[in-house]
């Protein structure tokens, strides 16, 4: 399926905002349709509920996105990337427990500032990834091929137990987005009516805990 997105020429004023005002509407489309596409899924969203959500014309949203699809896969896109940026520059010259603790952390985190986002991540692959394809190509293969490799080369170099790292990897993704894709089953299970911040330092902390001791590293001290 093809996907289409506006594009504007650059240099005709007439036809793109200031640089600010567009990175400004793009977020809060992006925001909104979130929580669309989070309530509804992407068959029960559709742009002009996104439109009034946002407070913008319908026309004016199809400027910045020119279908639905192409708002969807943004969204799927952004959060991606955001989990891949803090694992961009793993080198096998790293220190496997702090760089492991520090992904950990940084997922956790993620899933405190952006639940939405996981959650329709997680709706989208468990319904079969249809609009996942086109991201999970060659390119992202091959990314997540050099990140098993410096796994790999750890444990070879005696600097962490032999473990598999692509059941690694999938376990540090599962457990850190369950405290976005499943907060309401840990807030009935436990009773509170929420989660706040301290639940997820709390969980980052366990998870580095239980994770590295089972690499046969030593979890870091966390920095003040």
């Amino acid at each position: 399926m093809t996907v289409e997105v506006a594009v504007h020429n650059a240099d005709d004023p007439a036809h793109k905002p200031a640089g600010r005002i567009r990175q400004k509407n793009q977020d809060a489309i992006i925001q909104a349709a979130e929580e669309e596409f989070a309530k509804h899924g992407f068959k029960g969203t559709s742009m002009n509920t996104i439109a009034q959500s946002v407070g913008l014309p319908k026309a004016n949203l199809h400027y910045y996105f020119s279908n639905k699809l192409g708002l969807y896969q943004a969204v799927l896109s952004n959060i991606l990337e955001l989990w891949d940026s803090s694992f961009n520059t793993l080198s096998v010259d790293d220190d496997p427990a702090e760089v492991i603790a520090r992904y950990i952390r940084a997922k956790v985190e993620f899933s405190r500032r952006y639940p939405k986002a996981s959650r329709i991540y997680a709706m989208e692959v468990i319904g079969g990834g249809e609009h996942l394809s086109d991201m999970f190509g060659q390119d992202y293969q091959s990314w997540f091929r050099g990140r098993a490799a410096v796994f790999t080369a750890w444990s070879d170099a005696g600097k962490m137990d032999p473990v598999d790292p692509m059941h690694l990897i999938f376990l540090i993704w599962s457990s850190t987005q369950h405290y976005a894709d499943f907060a309401s089953q840990i807030c009935r299970v436990t009773g509170r009516s929420r989660l706040v911040k301290a639940d997820y330092e709390e969980a980052a902390e366990q998870l580095i805990n239980i994770i590295l001791k089972g690499c046969g590293l030593t979890p870091p001290t966390k920095a003040s």
